[in-house]
């Protein structure tokens, strides 16, 4: 299969979405748009992969591409591409939907519990997370549901953590693929500092850390399952 993927910052990459479509001998192309390149249509791909970034979905006048990218987002949605977000790109689906993203009134940086809802545990992709899970949270906005959307669950800082719609289209607020390496180097790199007192919700780097090989053992194996469960959904289409 061809994946196409949006990168917004250069500090965000796939993490272990990128050794999942190695194993799987995928094509990997890429639009950085922190660099003014220009997404391609969505006949050059199959999938979407949305990553995450700072930036709120509707800040056009610091990132004017954001216009640009909601097109293209929609764009893949009216192809029936199967389309993944993760964080701002959860955001962004669901803006390019038409749903509300709006400060959630507290940030959220660290690992926390996601619960599922029953209609989740029901639902032909999210039923493969279990009740309780943790997740790596760093955001500090909360989407609203695309309509038709079904929600996969909410953290004690925030409701919705994730959702689908139908059974090619997955946001999640959260990062599953942060690996214990990736949350090294962003710490080196003073990327958490600046997110530090804003609230009952965000950790300090060391916490992260201390806790994040424990936690990357569960999400890791959930990140590949999420990967393989559309991957099977993309071709029965």
């Amino acid at each position: 299969m061809k994946l196409h993927w949006f990168q917004h910052v250069p500090f965000e990459g796939l993490g272990s979405v990128a050794e999942w479509v190695v194993r799987n001998g995928h094509d990997l192309t890429c639009t950085r748009y922190y660099l003014g390149e220009t997404a391609p249509g969505p006949e050059s791909y199959d999938w979407l992969i949305v990553m995450g970034g700072p930036m709120n979905v509707d800040e056009h006048e610091a990132y004017p591409w954001l216009e640009g990218e909601k097109a293209a987002i929609r764009a893949a949605l009216e192809a029936g591409k199967t389309v993944l977000g993760i964080c701002l790109g959860a955001q962004l689906i669901s803006r390019a939907c038409g749903a509300e993203v709006k400060p959630s009134g507290t940030t959220e940086l660290g690992w926390s519990p996601v619960t599922t809802t029953e209609a989740a545990r029901q639902h032909p992709v999210l039923d493969l997370f279990p009740v309780s899970f943790p997740a790596l949270h760093w955001h500090g906005d909360r989407f609203e549901l695309p309509e038709g959307a079904t929600l996969l669950g909410g953290s004690q800082a925030c409701d919705h953590q994730g959702y689908a719609l139908a059974d090619r289209v997955v946001g999640l607020q959260f990062h599953l693929e942060l690996r214990a390496g990736d949350l090294g180097e962003l710490a080196s790199q003073g990327i958490f500092e600046s997110e530090q007192g804003k609230g009952p919700f965000v950790d300090p780097a060391e916490k992260i850390l201390a806790e994040s090989v424990e936690a990357a053992a569960v999400t890791g194996p959930l990140m590949n399952a999420l990967l393989d469960r559309l991957a099977e959904k993309t071709t029965e289409a």
